[in-house]
């Protein structure tokens, strides 16, 4: 009877331990992403490797970029985190090892030992990502682009429904990818595809179709995009709806709200520096508050308060390749 009690206890601590190991190394991951996204790679490392300790491929891989970054050159830590992720079958950490011929550190000659060579992890990459692809995986295609360089893919990605594909393409004919009969078409071509990536999620999508129709001055769109593309927590939007709401470029008619540009704008400060917007910030900030009162500023920080508990946290989005 004693016997059964012990293990039991025993038991119950193991799934304890556990647990709370688990939670640990999911908030690590979700707290290094945060930070990483906000352009704070420095400050991103210690969670990241907690979380890829822990065996995350995907944590794996950012720590491996976030070192990298942070070096400007392959190291045999981040070497070591990127072969840890694509073992698992991380597509990014796999094609991010097979570039290693153009990385710095050939040039310093102190490349860190490998498992496999670039020519062996391309190799691995390509057939992992044709795979997926094959299976109708969108992502997995604009990866094949990457690889590749094949227009086709690129392509397939996009009527696929990958949304940074779909960014990205638009871009592209807008700086004069292709060829159209009248610039009326090319402007439809661009049009469709940010309309298809604004739709999809993508906050860069969202900014550049919401520009699209600035220029048409349909004003009601213009406005609901830029609104969207905050509510992601894109820095550069959340900036720029805070700047709208307070009155800056009056034309597009944004309903004047000296309480949520407050909290807008202070959301962006309080990222203190990452992304360089930390500037722009402290010179707003003032003159918004120049403008309101004592109670207002205490209902837009409340306001704050309550974003960061219920909205993504502030991001820049960048490529994760």
């Amino acid at each position: 009877m004693l016997k059964n009690l012990v293990f039991v206890v025993m038991c119950l601590l193991s799934i304890s331990v556990y647990a709370h190991t688990a939670t640990d190394a999911e908030f690590s991951k979700i707290h290094g992403l945060e930070l990483y996204n906000q352009f704070k790679s420095i400050s991103a490392l210690p969670y990241l490797k907690n979380a890829a300790e822990g065996g995350d491929h995907e944590s794996q891989y950012y720590l491996g970029e976030a070192l990298r970054r942070n070096k400007k050159y392959m190291t045999p830590e981040a070497q070591r985190a990127y072969e840890a992720s694509a073992s698992q079958g991380d597509l990014y950490a796999m094609i991010r090892l097979s570039q290693r011929g153009g990385d710095l550190c050939v040039q310093m000659n102190n490349c860190p030992s490998e498992q496999k060579s670039p020519m062996d992890w391309r190799k691995s990459a390509l057939e992992a990502a044709t795979k997926q692809a094959e299976m109708g995986d969108s992502e997995a295609m604009y990866l094949l682009y990457r690889l590749t360089g094949d227009e086709q893919w690129f392509e397939r990605s996009a009527e696929g429904g990958y949304a940074l594909s779909q960014y990205y393409l638009g871009a592209e004919y807008r700086e004069g990818k292709g060829f159209f009969l009248t610039p009326a078409k090319r402007a439809d071509v661009v049009e469709r595809w940010m309309r298809a990536s604004a739709e999809g999620g993508n906050p860069q999508g969202m900014l550049a179709y919401a520009a699209i129709q600035g220029r048409k001055q349909d004003w009601q769109t213009f406005r609901y995009w830029n609104e969207k593309a905050a509510l992601t927590g894109y820095v550069s939007a959340v900036y720029g709806y805070g700047s709208y709401l307070a009155g800056q470029s009056p034309e597009y008619g944004f309903k004047e709200d000296l309480v949520t540009a407050y909290a807008c704008i202070s959301w962006v400060l309080e990222m203190d520096g990452g992304g360089g917007m930390k500037e722009f910030a402290q010179e707003e900030l003032p003159q918004i508050a120049a403008r309101m009162s004592t109670q207002q500023i205490k209902q837009s920080e409340k306001l704050l308060t309550e974003w960061k508990a219920s909205r993504p946290p502030l991001s820049f989005f960048p490529d994760k390749l």
